[in-house]
């Protein structure tokens, strides 16, 4: 049977989790606090390194911090953080450890506030996610004035390992956007609207 067109990411092709991630999650709508805490500890995890190095680090990071539960990733103490810095089934950089526990309670914070962190986030695409229409990797921008308004407002909460860089892959991993290329399988599937069936091969589904 014939593989789909796929994006060309560089790890796509040859790493069965990598190909996993990007026809089953990557882009599809999340409507879900667990997975946006998941998706924003991991993408802090990542900054420096590869997303195919967080990926295959993804159950360590489930086991590590309490299934991305983000109330009790936010009662961690100094002695849990001692106890990350030295497991070897994640990225043991402190500074990014702390920040998780950081932004668990500012996570919290919002939730209070909006009453979800999904309503919070979604608001800074109008609800709606934003269908692009890039022909190549290197037409897609690294950020935009959405992600750019959406950091500094988590900044503004207390949240760290949010630049803009990193938050605009999380409105990518999330669904906000759209940024699968136009001659992927993935980009049809995922411009139909919301509660609509795909016309295709029925690969969508929410994480």
């Amino acid at each position: 049977m014939r593989e789909p067109s796929r994006c060309p990411w560089g790890s796509v092709a040859s790493d069965p989790l990598m190909r996993e991630y990007h026809d089953r999650e990557w882009g599809v709508p999340v409507h879900n606090d667990r997975r946006h805490f998941e998706f924003l500890l991991l993408e802090g995890a990542q900054a420096g390194l590869s997303w195919s190095t967080i990926l295959h680090r993804r159950p360590g990071y489930a086991r590590a911090f309490s299934r991305f539960d983000p109330k009790q990733v936010s009662d961690y103490n100094e002695f849990r953080i001692r106890q990350l810095v030295l497991d070897p089934s994640i990225i043991r950089n402190r500074r990014k450890i702390e920040a998780a526990v950081r932004n668990a309670k500012a996570f919290l914070d919002v939730q209070r506030e909006f009453g979800s962190f999904d309503s919070y986030a979604w608001g800074f695409v109008e609800g709606a996610p934003r269908i692009n229409r890039w022909r190549r990797l290197g037409d897609i921008p690294a950020t935009t004035p959405q992600s750019d308004r959406f950091s500094r407002d988590l900044q503004g909460r207390g949240f760290s390992f949010v630049g803009s860089t990193i938050i605009y892959a999380h409105m990518q991993a999330v669904g906000m956007v759209n940024d699968h290329l136009v001659g992927c399988f993935r980009h049809r599937e995922l411009s139909v609207p919301e509660g609509s069936e795909p016309s295709s091969r029925g690969t969508r589904r929410s994480r």
